[in-house]
């Protein structure tokens, strides 16, 4: 009973010679360095291709930068018809005023034009050097200061007498039209009367 219950359950004992060699410790080193070097190439790459993404985009963001710093910031639309609707409000409150004397202040200005209004601001145009051109702008808080303020036209400033006129709003990219002055040196050029290209002769040729 005992052999055939040894040939069936039983087999063939390995030699140890053999249970060694599949379990040799330095096969299994080999193999685990090798996939150790595997995921080390593995993450180099993906560290690579992560410097170049970052690259690309530190470039993306120094070319978005230089292109509006060479647009000046490009203003928005809207911004620019909201800024220019209320220079116009402000233009409707101005007067221009021209022979003024180079030696007035602007609170000199102010007093003279006290009576008209409140004045809001006086500006005094100047040249690159700081002198003044000789004229100013004259802001009000209401709009009909301005039709008091051209009441003084004329009047006397420090001896001179003062231009008093509506400021007028400057369109951008718009330039006024100045018709061209007759020259009578030059006189009126006359038209040349009219050559057709070809003359055909009535009576024909020969």
């Amino acid at each position: 009973m005992d052999e055939e219950e040894h040939e069936v359950y039983g087999g063939e004992i390995p030699d140890e010679g053999e249970m060694e060699g599949e379990l040799d410790p330095q096969n299994a080193d080999v193999d685990m360095s090798a996939a150790d070097e595997d995921a080390v190439k593995e993450l180099d790459e993906m560290k690579k291709r992560l410097k170049e993404m970052e690259d690309e985009a530190a470039a993306l963001r120094e070319m978005q930068a230089k292109v509006e710093k060479e647009m000046g910031a490009v203003q928005d639309p809207a911004g620019a018809t909201a800024n220019q609707a209320s220079k116009e409000e402000a233009d409707s409150r101005s007067v221009f005023v021209g022979n003024v004397d180079y030696a007035c202040t602007p609170e000199e200005v102010q007093q003279h034009f006290q009576s008209c209004g409140t004045v809001n601001r006086v500006t005094i145009l100047t040249d690159k050097y700081g002198q003044p051109k000789g004229f100013a702008y004259v802001e009000f808080l209401e709009a009909e200061a301005v039709q008091e303020a051209l009441v003084l036209n004329e009047s006397e400033l420090h001896g001179r007498q003062l231009k008093v006129m509506p400021k007028r709003t400057n369109v951008p990219g718009m330039k006024q039209y100045r018709p061209r002055r007759f020259n009578p040196y030059m006189g009126y050029r006359s038209r040349r009367p009219y050559v057709p290209p070809y003359f055909y002769s009535p009576y024909g040729f020969g």
